[in-house]
């Protein structure tokens, strides 16, 4: 990215509203028009996929689907999908964070009934987009739209859990299966069809105000996913389909004894044999949904922590070799230039560094990870004035407390190195942090929307390591006051990064969407 910018990382579930959860209707299009009064031009999310048990979009029912409880309930009542008479029973729920188990249960009785009234309801325009969406998509919709009704028909067992002819994908029991659950399979496409639909009119909307949407990719898949379900040959799995070594890293600063994620982990042997065809594919789906994209855990791709799957912890794990340069020449193949965002923290060594540098992709530097050291004991490459153009500045993730909170913890020593940094009292630390990222020497700078309303620990996205009480913050409007969006919108001014959405290497602005990429009226003439 060339063009200096900057932006604010919020995922969809924390927007407000009065369904439970965020949607991508009109309190989505109302934070983009936020967005572009406080003159940013790059939105920041976490994945899409569906979720399931702990609610983390960093274990979703498969990588390439969307997460259905997104879904606008305004934008379907304008559509005519949906009626009042459908929400009459709908219960309030509390409006500052996501009751994740109730707000499931009433969205899905909901949403199930739109789907199943869809052919009824729905205009001729609509469905045939449906029905274009479902064969463009077929390749890995019909494995996600079985793998949902079987694992409803489970009682939500994992697949490892299922019949062994279900489990194994003997091709007798899934015709079968097939023809038993149609009515289901029909109603989970409609539901990601109406997603997608919906996500593509915000991305228009996005580039009308030139706001670039930056996604989120893990580098590993849930073992509970259509993905492995689907592709058990690219997995180190047993003959029962659990993972003989899983996913994770080794002690570090959030956790003494590492971090067991339990994700399976790839044959990179087998997806080396055609050529990256099935990672090929997800990074396309996921750039027909945003226009960049941050992978998780990049350092992964150099080598990645094997954890014997019988550990109950991830210190007796190894370094393996991944798949290095090989699989972002593939990724060359699809893309002129890379629309990939490195999450280069962690333990990083040269070689991953080389890897990152070699294809010109953007890293990260975080603020909190760095202001708490002493600035004598700093590489010039880690002062903020001194930051490779080509990275992106954070005052803090999704991972972190939020920068207020954070602070408050600190001891006083600490405390006082940061302020050092700051030049502060740190009577508002959490701006200090924002200033020093804006006026960076970063080509990106982006903040959680937590650090810019300057929020505690109450806020907090997730932390890592802990299984419940994630994903919950959600805020509302009025917290961005007028006087917060002046400010960032003159400090935006102040250093530089008002100019427009980031450019790629050719000087072509990002994003790559735009409004064309609508169907017009002739096509759907009930746009979501």
């Amino acid at each position: 990215m060339t063009r200096r910018t900057s932006g604010i990382v919020l995922h969809p579930t924390s927007l407000p509203g009065p369904y439970g959860i965020g949607e991508i209707g009109p309190a989505a299009r109302d934070f983009v028009d936020d967005l572009a009064e406080m003159g940013q031009h790059l939105w920041q999310v976490l994945p899409l996929g569906p979720t399931s048990y702990g609610d983390s979009p960093y274990q979703s029912l498969s990588t390439f689907a969307g997460n259905h409880l997104l879904i606008s309930f305004d934008d379907l009542k304008d559509a005519g999908l949906l009626e009042e008479d459908d929400l009459k029973d709908f219960p309030q729920f509390p409006a500052d964070h996501v009751a994740f188990g109730p707000v499931i249960e009433a969205r899905n009785r909901v949403l199930n009934r739109v789907a199943d009234a869809f052919a009824e309801r729905a205009s001729a325009g609509l469905q045939e987009a449906h029905a274009s969406f479902c064969k463009a998509n077929a390749d890995w919709l019909d494995d996600y739209a079985l793998f949902v009704a079987l694992k409803e028909h489970h009682r939500g067992r994992p697949w490892t859990e299922w019949k062994p002819e279900l489990r194994d994908r003997e091709e007798t029991a899934l015709a079968a299966a097939r023809d038993q659950f149609a009515a289901r399979m029909d109603a989970v496409r409609v539901l990601q069809f109406l997603f997608n639909h919906q996500w593509r009119e915000l991305m228009a909307y996005c580039g009308e105000n030139k706001v670039t949407v930056m996604g989120d990719i893990p580098i590993f898949v849930a073992h509970d996913s259509a993905d492995t379900w689907a592709r058990p040959d690219l997995f180190y799995l047993d003959e029962k389909g659990h993972c003989t070594v899983i996913a994770g890293v080794p002690p570090d600063y959030f956790s003494e004894t590492g971090q067991r994620w339990g994700n399976p982990l790839y044959r990179w042997d087998k997806m080396t044999a055609d050529d990256f065809a099935w990672w090929r594919r997800r990074l396309g789906r996921t750039v027909e949904l945003v226009d960049l994209v941050r992978i998780d855990h990049f350092r992964g791709f150099e080598a990645y922590w094997e954890i014997p799957a019988h550990e109950e912890t991830a210190i007796k794990g190894k370094w393996v070799p991944g798949p290095n340069e090989a699989l972002f020449e593939a990724f060359r193949k699809d893309f002129e230039t890379l629309p990939i965002v490195a999450e280069d923290l962690g333990v990083i060594t040269p070689p991953v560094e080389a890897l990152r540098d070699q294809f010109e992709l953007p890293g990260m530097k975080v603020l909190q990870f760095i202001l708490c050291i002493y600035r004598e004991e700093l590489e010039e490459k880690d002062l903020p004035e001194k930051f490779p153009a080509n990275t992106v500045c954070y005052t803090g993730t999704h991972d972190n407390d939020t920068t207020a909170g954070w602070f408050a913890k600190l001891d006083e020593d600490t405390r006082m190195n940061v302020l050092d940094h700051v030049i502060t009292d740190g009577s508002e630390i959490h701006w200090d942090f924002i200033q020093t990222a804006w006026r960076s020497t970063s080509d990106t700078a982006l903040t959680p929307l937590q650090d810019l309303l300057g929020l505690g620990s109450e806020a907090r996205m997730n932390l890592p390591g802990n299984p419940k009480g994630n994903w919950h913050w959600r805020f509302s409007r009025d917290q961005i006051s007028i006087k917060t969006k002046e400010a960032l919108r003159q400090l935006t001014v102040e250093t530089g990064r008002h100019g427009g959405p980031p450019m790629n290497k050719q000087g072509e602005p990002i994003p790559f969407h735009d409004p064309s990429m609508v169907p017009t009226e002739e096509e759907s003439d009930n746009a979501l």
